[in-house]
């Protein structure tokens, strides 16, 4: 329990010095952030626009696609915001041997690679999932705890997904193309209602793809207050990290150090 509390610690003080570094200038940290927003905001016009034509699609309405919008987009934020150094930009440090920095501290090697970058336009995807929670109307409290409960599950889905992708770099060599295509082929299959697929498709979008457990999972969960699949979702969670922390490890005897001198500030 110590050494839980120590390796969380040492992950508040990661989260910490990233943002302070990313603070550091405001004007490119402020614009990022409203860049990434406006982004967010133009994509979801194409659904308003959708709904407002032919109303609702095999059960979800406007009101259903804010609430994915507000879930996937907080829970990406979050992953991201805190661990973004998972993915391509993990398959990159693989396969360019830069692991070596991280392999001399005496700290849980997945969890400091993971967290030891910050990507700084997520926090314009956190801003966004909570202003369009404002739009769904569902303001009970239990409806807002299994909201936040189930973004920050679906963020896990998203970290978990990235680690494995980009340990194929252990075994495929410069994998950060793939791992990239992987995650963006993830996250945008969260974005479309999920009663839109069906037969093999939908079965890939809770397998190969863990999409479902992002988008259709948690909309549910809030939308029926469904505390049993909230707990199906977390047991998702723990498969998809356990599988991703089995392919990284074991990709990890692999593993050659690199012979570039790099300097890290």
């Amino acid at each position: 329990m110590n050494r839980l509390f120590c390796e969380l610690r040492f992950l508040k003080t990661l989260a910490g010095v990233n943002l302070a570094s990313a603070m550091e200038y405001r004007v490119s940290f402020i614009s990022q952030i409203i860049g990434m927003f406006i982004n967010n905001g133009i994509y979801f016009v194409f659904w308003l626009i959708f709904f407002n034509q032919f109303g609702a699609v095999r059960g979800y309405n406007i009101r259903e696609i804010y609430l994915l919008f507000a879930i996937v987009t907080l829970g990406y934020g979050l992953a991201y915001m805190f661990a973004g150094n998972v993915g391509a930009n993990m398959a990159y440090l693989i396969a360019q041997g830069r692991l070596d920095y991280y392999l001399v501290f005496p700290r849980n090697l997945l969890l400091h690679v993971a967290f030891s970058r910050m990507i700084v336009t997520t926090i314009g995807d956190v801003l966004f999932g909570l202003i369009a929670y404002l739009f769904t109307g569902l303001f009970h409290p239990v409806e807002i705890g299994l909201f936040l409960i189930s973004a920050v599950l679906a963020g896990l889905v998203f970290v978990g997904y990235s680690i494995f992708t980009g340990s194929l770099a252990f075994f495929l060599g410069n994998a950060q193309y793939t791992s990239q295509q992987l995650t963006n082929a993830l996250l945008t299959f969260t974005l479309y209602p999920n009663t839109l697929f069906s037969g093999v498709t939908r079965g890939l979008l809770y397998t190969l793809l863990p999409a479902g457990f992002i988008g259709a999972v948690p909309v549910e969960i809030v939308r029926a207050r469904n505390g049993w699949l909230a707990l199906v979702l977390l047991g998702a969670v723990i498969v998809i990290w356990s599988v991703a922390t089995a392919v990284f490890y074991t990709g990890l005897r692999r593993y050659e150090s690199g012979s570039a001198i790099n300097v890290n500030v």
